[in-house]
Formats: C-alpha cells, structure tokens, sequence
C-alpha cells in the first residue's frame, strides 16, 4: 500500500483510492520536492500532471518520488517563532520515537522554566505511524467556561491560551526533527530553584522509576541486573505471642499456596528490591514466621521519609481495609502536609492482627522513620492494636478517629442512626463539649431519653472516652485531621483500590499511584505558593497581610476566616487583671449559644491563651485570640504561634542540623548521629536538583568543591603526623 502525507500539505505522493467498479485510482497531487537525479524514468512512466490513472500502480516511480521527498525534508530547516537562546539542542538533536521527542521537549521546558502538555498528531495515510507530532506549554488554549482575569491569570491551574510548541516530523527513516518552534511564552516561567517541581519533571522522573517495577509486576520474574543479596530488613519473631507458622492465614501448607502463590511474593519482594536500588532513601521490611516464610510487609520511600521529618506530628494508621483474595489487610501510615492535604509515611501488608503484627510494624515504622514518636496517632477501636501502641509508642496519644466510630455506629445503632435528635447529641458528646463536666451531663441525657443505659457497644465505647471525647484531649494537637474535609478524606484513604485484584504486587503500584496523586496535589499548590501570595479579603489589613505573606494558601483562608469570625461576629469583654500587662477578655461567638471562651494576652511577651485550646490542638490562632490582639492593636502574629509546619517554608531548612542547636551538637558528638543527618541532607538536595540541569550541575561542583576540601585537610593531618613520628 502507498503511503500518503497526512497534513494534505503537499507531500508530493499520489493519493489512492478505489472507485464504485473497484478499480484502484490514483490521484496525483502538486508535487513540491526536489526531483530526484534519476527523474527521466519516472517521468517516461507517469506524468505527474495527469488527472487520472487507471488500473496498477508503478511502485517503482511511487518509491523515486517518495525518496526525492524524504530528501527535501533532511534538507529543510526549522521555522523558529521568538528567541532561539537555548533551543540549540532542540532544534538540532535527532530522536527516534514518541517518548524521546516528548523528554526532549522537556529537557527544554524544564531549562526554560515551563510545563509540557502532549498535544495532536497526524498519521501516514492508512497507517498508524506518526507523521508530526505537536507539543505544548501546558498554559496552551483555554479551559472550557473560564475567562481569564488579573485574578487567575497567574494561577499555576490557569490556562492562558499560551502560543509556545514544538512540533515534530517523522521521516520514512523513523527520524523525528523539529520543523517549527514557537519559543516565546505569555505568562511568568518558573525561577531556577522552583523548575524541579515542574510537572512534566516529576512525571519523566515518575516514569523512569517506575519501568523495572512494571516489568517486576506484570512478568513474575527475578530482574535481571538486580543484586543477588536481599536489600531488606527481615525480622524472625520467636516468642510465645507468635502465631504457630502452620495458623497463620495464607501461609499454612496448601492454604499458602492457594491464597497468595510463591511467585506472587517473589514478585513483590522482586519489586521492593528493584524500588530500593532506584530509590537510595527506601526502606523495606519483611517479618519470618518460625518456619522461615514470609509472613507481613512494610515499605516507604525516600520522600515519604522526608514529609515525616516536616509534618510526622499525627499520623493516622488505618488497618481496615481488608483483601479478602489474598487474606491480608492493607494498612497505610498517613498525615496532613502544609497545604492541609494528604500524605503517604508507608504501607503495610498484614497476614492477621495479632499483637506481635502489630508490634513488629509499629517498630519498623519507627526504625524507618529515625526512631522518631509521632505526636498523636489515629486508628480505629482495635484493642489488640492499642496494647501494641501502648507498647511502641509510650510517648504517644493514641486517639480514635471519629470516622470509625461513625461507621461502627452505623451497624451497632441500628435504627438510632436515622434519628437527628440522636446524632446531634452523640455529635455533640464527641466533638462539640467544652469540658469534661459538659460531656458527662450530654452523655447521661443521651442515654436517658433514647434508653440506652444497656448498650453494650455504647458503655464499652464509654470506657475508651480519653481517647475520642475532643473535651478530654484538649492539650493534644490532631493537625485538624477531624475536622471537614480532613475527616471525609481520612475515612476513605483506599477506596479507589478494590478487593477484586489477585495480585499483591498490584496493590502495592495501586498504593504507589495513590501516593504519586497525592503529591502532583502538593507540588500544584507549591506552585501557586511560589507564584503570589492569597489574595486578602481585607486589603489594608495588617495581620492578614502578614498571615498571606507566611501560610500556604489553604492554610491562610483558614486563618482568615477565624480572623473574620473574630473580628466581625465575636462579643469581647475586658476583664480587670492585678498584671498591669496582662489583659483579660471574655469572648461570645455570635449565633454560637451561650459558650464563653476566655482569652488572656500579656502584651509584654506576647503570650496567648484561650479556653477552647485551638492553638494547642490545630496549630492556628482562634477567632477569640485574634479578636484580643485586634483589640489591643497587635499588628502582627506574634512568632511563637506562627507553626513551621503550615508554612509556605514548611520544607526548607529541615535537615540542616546547624537550624536546630540541640541537633548540631548530637551530629557532633555521635557519628551515627552525623551520618544520619548527612544523608538525610543530601537526599533532600539531590531530589530539589531532580529534572533541572543547571540545579544538578551545581550541586556537582558544590560536591566536588567540597571533597577537595576535605582531600586538603586530610593531607595536612597525614604530613602532620607524619612529622611529628619522626
């Protein structure tokens, strides 16, 4: 068959059709290439003038013309629209498929300092090979029912009907080149130090990784380069609380081998091997039974470790989504970053919840995470679980989420569920008491007029009141993990991964594919963070301006909004105090009830405190503290309750030990310690310089800059003491 140009633009080749009698016709296009050198024979054969020509084909003058046509277009040079200052490589580079042309471009966007879109291509007539292929800014057109204002224009989700693209043609030799670059853009480009976090860069990053793993899952196979030696920390429990090897679910006999088959775990250890040579921050574990099997997983990446070093405060733990085919639960370690949205800390994949499962995940959670006790965790109302948290975690709240108890209320409750009067009071005894002495008296009223002083379920949930009442937990900070949206979100981590899937190593790329949604949020809203600062509802307000100028975005609305609550809807009266710097304030929310929260403000050290316990709980001044400070015209947020973690800074400086002295010291005095902190450090930087050359170039020569430093004292201690033996 003939091939044809798809672009209809004069390509020079016949176009072939087949008339109503089914004879082949062969209608001649203007041909616009060069003749070829042998031109005579083809134009004895064929006239490239006729109209019509019926019946066969003459491939010999269809080939002569083709190639005459494939050497104009080696010959033909690129139209360029704008400036072609470091195009140099783009313009002149040969490539040899899709995926090459598209890293190429974004080598390029990733210089420059913007996003790439994929966009349209055409076809060789009657065939599926690419003739040209378009790529875009990703500002390209516009969103369909979106004007652009002063507002958005900036926006890093806005389109701004971008002209900037490169387009590629395919030779018949399989050759992509570029034929036209359009180079100038109508929007600001990312500065150098934010390129890294551009999205095309984290997908070609994303892309790279993840290849070996793909061939991990879907092949079943040792990878081939892979080291021999198990990159991984296995863990043999032998004390009496272990399961015998021949219960343990899925891995008895012939039970193992009908849940989860050999090759599966070869898989997914195969895959957890493979992650870790790409990744040299990853961590993985693996529990023995008795017999030597493998019974639970635990993994976590190297960002993963990251994000815990900036907002490990809370964590939520939730083991109960279950994989009936595999007869295993799939438990994820989560939080809240800066921008309030979910992140990934690990992974687990357990053969049962038995005590010694869960003490040994606890424990490797920890020793993948430095040791370090998260502040709060949340889980659901496993008491097993929480001896295990007892026991691992002594330092920390262990809090059940609000979430569980709503969904073990929906089958215990029955009919009650339906019930307003019910779930308001219920509500009301879980989140909405002010003390201890409030909840008492909504839970006796609760059990009284609905007769429940029987309830099994409600007098067990009563005993465990320290860990859900908020009343109770007043001092303990829960990141605001409870409050909406957090808490609709955080009750759903895994719904996207059905329990239809036979593979393991499949649920763990479902994991990894959440995770990676996850973070494309974050490095969005980093993005906007980058570009300006939110826009104040009061445009002249001081400390709005200076909560705009420290807050991500999301953080900020938060903030302005209890700022708002307390400015405009908020009754204050100022008690007298003996301390002539100490104020005190009695504050009434408007259209809230009868609840008075008490506010006391030295004006000397600038020291807060309320009632309600906002600050100690969320990490955000309330409406009533900001209503005080406003009184007394305070003009900033006093530094001490300016949290790090909800901060548009939230991630720098993290692993610098020199920004905290009593961390600085320890690296000093423990090499353990330095080793630590130094990789950590590292780690951190290399993965900022990810996807932008000019980032990895310079920290090239910082290195190497560095290990010459220390190759020069080195030689001064060896002459030194070589000296001083003589």
């Amino acid at each position: 068959m003939v091939n044809t140009d798809g672009e209809g633009d004069a390509g020079g080749v016949d176009a072939m059709s087949i008339d109503e009698n089914g004879v082949i016709v062969l209608r001649p296009t203007r041909y616009e290439g060069a003749l070829p050198q042998d031109g005579g024979a083809a134009a004895a054969c064929h006239d490239v003038a006729m109209e019509e020509v019926q019946g066969t084909v003459c491939m010999s003058c269809t080939k002569t013309r083709m190639k005459g046509t494939e050497e104009a277009e080696t010959e033909e040079a690129a139209t360029v629209q704008g400036s072609k200052e470091g195009a140099e490589e783009l313009l002149l580079k040969v490539v040899y498929g899709e995926e090459e042309a598209y890293k190429l471009y974004c080598d390029y966007g990733h210089r420059t300092g913007f996003s790439v879109r994929k966009g349209k291509q055409s076809y060789f007539t009657g065939t599926k090979r690419i003739r040209t292929k378009d790529y875009f800014c990703s500002k390209e057109g516009l969103k369909e029912a979106e004007k652009l204002t002063d507002e958005n224009f900036h926006d890093p989700h806005t389109r701004t009907n971008c002209r900037a693209m490169v387009r590629f043609r395919v030779n018949g030799r399989g050759e992509w080149k570029v034929i036209r670059l359009v180079s100038d853009h109508n929007h600001n480009l990312a500065k150098p130090e934010e390129r890294h976090l551009l999205r095309s860069a984290r997908s070609l990053i994303a892309g790279r990784s993840c290849s070996t793993a793909d061939a991990v899952l879907y092949g079943g196979y040792q990878v081939v380069g892979a080291p021999s030696q198990m990159a991984v920390s296995t863990s043999v429990t032998n004390n009496a609380e272990t399961p015998r090897p021949d219960l343990l679910p899925g891995f008895s006999g012939m039970t193992r081998t009908s849940t989860i088959g050999t090759g599966d775990l070869q898989s997914l250890v195969n895959q957890l091997k493979s992650r870790a040579n790409v990744d040299g921050m990853f961590y993985w574990d693996v529990q023995l039974d008795r017999g030597g099997r493998m019974t639970n997983f635990f993994w976590r990446d190297g960002r993963s470790r990251a994000d815990y070093d900036c907002f490990g405060d809370v964590v939520v733990f939730d083991s109960t989504y279950r994989l009936s085919k595999q007869n295993m639960i799939c438990a994820p370690f989560v939080g809240v970053n800066h921008h309030w949205q979910t992140t990934m800390y690990g992974c687990a994949l357990l053969v049962d919840e038995s005590l010694s499962s869960y003490k040994w995940l606890f424990k490797s959670f920890l020793d993948a995470m430095g040791n370090r006790h998260p502040r709060s965790i949340f889980t659901n109302q496993d008491q097993v679980m929480s001896k295990a948290i007892e026991e691992v975690f002594p330092n920390t709240c262990h809090r059940i989420a609000h979430w569980h108890i709503q969904k073990d209320a929906a089958s215990r409750l029955g009919p009650l569920n339906g019930s307003k009067a019910f779930n308001k009071l219920f509500t009301k005894c879980t989140q909405g008491c002010d003390s201890e002495a409030e909840f008492e008296e909504t839970w006796a009223e609760m059990l009284r007029e609905f007769k429940l002083q029987d309830n099994k379920w409600l007098n067990k949930l009563y005993k465990l009141k320290q860990k859900w009442c908020g009343a109770l937990n007043k001092c303990t900070f829960d990141g605001g993990v409870e409050n909406e949206p957090q808490s609709d979100i955080l009750s759903n981590i895994f719904t996207c991964i059905a329990d239809t899937f036979t593979s393991v190593s499949t649920i763990v790329v479902l994991v990894d594919k959440l995770t990676d949604d996850w973070r494309e949020k974050e490095f969005d809203e980093d993005m906007r963070c980058s570009q300006r600062p939110p826009a104040c509802i009061i445009k002249h307000s001081a400390i709005l301006n200076h909560a705009a100028k420290v807050y991500t975005h999301r953080i900020y609305k938060l903030f302005e909004t209890y700022f708002l609550d307390g400015c405009g809807a908020t009754k204050s009266k100022e008690l007298h105090c003996e301390d002539s710097d100490t104020y005190r304030f009695e504050m009434t929310m408007q259209g809230r009830g009868s609840r008075v929260c008490t506010v006391h403000l030295n004006k000397s050290t600038m020291q807060l405190t309320c009632s309600c316990s906002q600050f100690e709980t969320m990490g955000l001044l309330c409406s009533h503290t900001l209503k005080a400070i406003s009184i007394k015209n305070v003009c900033k947020i006093p530094e001490m309750y300016i949290l790090k973690r909800w901060t548009r800074d939230a991630k720098q400086w993290v692993f610098n030990p020199k920004q905290y002295e009593s961390s600085y010291q320890e690296c000093m005095d423990d090499e353990a310690a330095y080793c630590n902190h130094a990789m950590r450090y590292a780690y951190d930087l290399v993965m900022k310089s990810q996807g932008q050359e000019e980032l990895r170039r310079s920290l090239w020569e910082t290195l190497e800059s560095g290990e010459k430093e220390l190759e020069k004292y080195l030689g001064n201690v060896t002459q030194y003491e070589e000296s001083y033996a003589t």
